[in-house]
């Protein structure tokens, strides 16, 4: 019989139906954030909207190949996957392959077109850490055959990412490992001692850098440097407060016009805020709950624990970085640079997370 959340063709609708809404919430303010600016940049002020119509296209294709083939299959080439992936963050070290933007090389750019290693590398992680933990079983609650082997490659490929650098896609990446280690097995006092080292890591690697420090600045008191490392974030309050309950209407954001930086991308969710106001980011909020729910829900009901683990390490790293962009953009945690899923600008990142669903759906189709 066919399950509840399940639509006529299969497809789970607790799923499928808040990422359609969610990517067509996307390419509407896609365009309304970034037009002003590609008529400015590029004389075109179509460019950014024509360009992530073709991803969600890829994207949606990809979703749908991954719908069809199924998830056991990745289990078979994890450890192909892992290699591929450390060999593409490798490659972005050299200075002649890796492409920057704003000091950090983390794509490969070839005709126009660019690839971020990264969103690969946390399918790979996904699948890895699934198969590993399903496979260990009662093991995982020892150090040796539990926390240790995947502390390692979960620590080399945060290694590499945070070379880039990239420290907020390595936080998210600690943060969901730990969270399958936790439902993995592992003892609760193994992985407080992993935070504990965790978070001196992280605060070391921010004391180091700069411009780190000046973001955790901005994040405490983003007035005092109000043009300077706290402008944007200033103009994100701004653009929140202007909007109010009901928004100033599609296309009519004051901030996109040159104030808030880059909104097109980080800070899609503030000209939401500004043009729909507080219904418009609550319903963006709500879908991506709903999705959420959705993806524990067939974390949960899914046949073997490999589906099981795999549907929440997905899940987990498409919600952990929802939440992480709303928290930044409402100044509510420090700037990390890491895009809102389905909704900001970025054609990697959406292929990738549709991809994700794609797969998310095929486990959801064998409960």
């Amino acid at each position: 019989m066919r399950e509840d959340n399940q639509t006529s063709s299969g497809y789970d609708y607790m799923i499928i139906v808040p990422v359609i809404l969610l990517v067509i919430f996307g390419l509407v303010f896609v365009y309304s954030a970034s037009s002003h600016l590609a008529e400015h940049r590029l004389g075109d002020s179509c460019y950014y909207l024509k360009r992530q119509a073709v991803f969600c296209l890829l994207g949606f294709l990809m979703m749908i190949i991954a719908r069809k083939v199924p998830c056991t299959a990745y289990s078979r080439i994890v450890y192909p996957l892992l290699l591929i992936s450390l060999i593409l963050l490798f490659l972005l070290y050299i200075p002649s392959l890796g492409y920057k933007v704003g000091g950090a090389a983390r794509w490969f750019r070839m005709g126009g077109i660019s690839f971020q290693p990264a969103e690969f590398a946390k399918i790979s992680l996904a699948v890895y850490l699934a198969y590993s933990v399903a496979k260990k079983g009662s093991d995982m609650a020892t150090f040796s055959r539990g926390l240790l082997p995947h502390l390692i490659l979960g620590g080399i490929f945060m290694f590499l990412i945070v070379g880039q650098p990239d420290l907020g896609t390595a936080v998210i990446i600690a943060c969901w490992i730990f969270i399958l280690l936790f439902v993995g097995g592992v003892k609760v006092w193994q992985l407080s001692l992993l935070v504990f080292l965790g978070s001196m890591a992280a605060w070391q690697l921010v004391m180091r850098a700069d411009y780190r420090i000046k973001r955790l600045m901005a994040f405490i008191d983003p007035w005092e440097d109000r043009q300077g490392i706290g402008f944007q974030i200033i103009h994100s309050f701004l653009a929140f407060g202007s909007g109010g309950f009901m928004g100033a209407g599609i296309g009519n954001s004051k901030q996109k016009l040159f104030y808030l930086p880059e909104p097109h991308t980080d800070f899609a969710l503030s000209i939401i805020g500004e043009e729909m106001g507080f219904v418009g980011v609550a319903l963006v909020i709500i879908l991506f709950v709903i999705l959420i729910a959705g993806g524990i829900k067939t974390a949960l009901n899914a046949r073997d624990l490999y589906s099981s683990y795999l549907a929440l390490g997905l899940i987990c790293m498409i919600g952990l970085q929802a939440v992480v962009n709303m928290g930044v953009v409402m100044g509510l945690l420090p700037t990390k640079g890491l895009t809102l899923p389905f909704v900001s600008y970025g054609g990697s990142a959406l292929i990738f997370n549709l991809f994700s669903v794609g797969i998310l759906l095929n486990i959801s189709s064998r409960t």
